[in-house]
């Protein structure tokens, strides 16, 4: 049997900081018989050194696009608009089974090529859990924002965050800027929907440490939704996972000039889905503003919405994702015989079936 070839791309995205694979790990995969080959990288929080010295394959930046065509080409973020033909298997987090903007033009470069996308978001198992997923550091980092945004506020000065972000060393410098804002004595209440879940469990464990009066809500809570408890919290944290249509929690014509709420930080953040919950917004915020107003009839919230939330603490979500992602990649040779990777390429073939059907009609 040829041996499987791992091919780490370097992140077409300039704020991607982070890795699905550590250099620890690549060479675990060496020492399981997989080949490595790693792209060098300029941004990623892993220097270049460690790979090679782990034993890896070094390549220049997208070179994957040459790459034997049975070579798996892992990364995180969204590929970069050329080539037209896709030939390669893809690990990343594609955002395109659910209908979102430019998912058909995404899927027909994989149909064009003869490659196939096993989306990170949908390696799950049998029970229909994710195995791998950085949504604990995702919640802790949009509840920060939100933190920082409010005390800002509450004040009067200038927002700190829309001076621009910039990845934190890690958790515990995160925490003295937070402390080093804050106002003596001034606490909101935070609610976090989805509390239940990685995300909504991080958005908790900062905003408990920071003294923050936290409302939990899981999927009972949004059966039917309360919306005037919402507006009466300071911050509303968004971690729900939502795969189908539902009412929205907040539309703009909800939100009241005399409401309390004053930030939203949608950590889920799908804004290009027919399932947004908060459709308050048409994209995704940046790093260089992340906090907008939310689009509503009266009064003012303001939105932070940013998809890469994680890379604001590289390190240690790096950590974290690239350990629950490695018995997946060792397990890639036998790809058939495992659940997660079955599943995961269900997803995509129900996915280009949709398209097509789509088409047809």
């Amino acid at each position: 049997m040829k041996k499987l070839t791992i091919w780490l791309r370097d992140e077409a995205r300039m704020t991607e900081r982070r890795t699905p694979l550590l250099p620890e790990g690549a060479k675990e995969l060496m020492a399981a018989g997989i080949d490595v080959v790693v792209e060098k990288s300029d941004k990623r929080i892993f220097k270049n050194a460690l790979y090679e010295n782990a034993g890896c394959t070094m390549a220049e930046p997208g070179a994957w696009e040459q790459a034997p065509t049975d070579a798996v080409i892992l990364g995180l973020k969204e590929l970069p608009a050329a080539p037209r033909a896709l030939e390669h298997t893809h690990i990343y987090f594609a955002h395109a089974f659910k209908k979102q903007s430019g998912w058909q033009s995404l899927l027909t470069r994989f149909m064009r090529g003869g490659g196939s996308l096993l989306d990170i978001e949908y390696m799950k198992g049998d029970d229909g859990r994710r195995v791998a997923a950085f949504g604990f550091w995702a919640g802790y980092m949009g509840a920060a924002l939100a933190l920082l945004q409010w005390h800002d506020q509450k004040v009067g000065r200038p927002s700190y965050i829309n001076e621009g972000l910039m990845p934190h060393e890690s958790a515990k410098a995160l925490d003295h800027l937070i402390s080093s804002r804050a106002m003596a004595g001034e606490k909101p209440t935070a609610l976090v929907i989805g509390a239940g879940g990685r995300s909504g469990s991080g958005a908790i464990k900062i905003l408990e440490r920071h003294g923050v009066e936290v409302t939990k809500w899981g999927r009972a809570e949004t059966k039917d939704v309360d919306r005037e408890a919402i507006l009466g919290h300071d911050l509303l944290i968004n971690c729900a996972y939502v795969t189908g249509q539902i009412p929205p929690f907040l539309a703009p014509h909800h939100i009241k000039a005399d409401s309390r709420l004053k930030v939203i930080s949608d950590v889920s953040c799908d804004p290009f889905s027919d399932y947004n919950p908060l459709p308050l917004y048409s994209a995704p915020t940046c790093w260089k503003t992340p906090a907008i107003a939310a689009k509503s009839h009266e009064g003012r919230v303001d939105l932070i919405a940013v998809d890469n939330l994680p890379s604001l603490l590289p390190t240690e979500a790096s950590i974290e994702f690239a350990t629950m992602m490695l018995p997946y990649l060792k397990s890639l040779r036998d790809r058939a015989q495992d659940p997660v990777w079955v599943n995961c390429n269900a997803s995509y073939q129900h996915a280009c079936d949709t398209m097509t059907k789509s088409e047809v009609a």
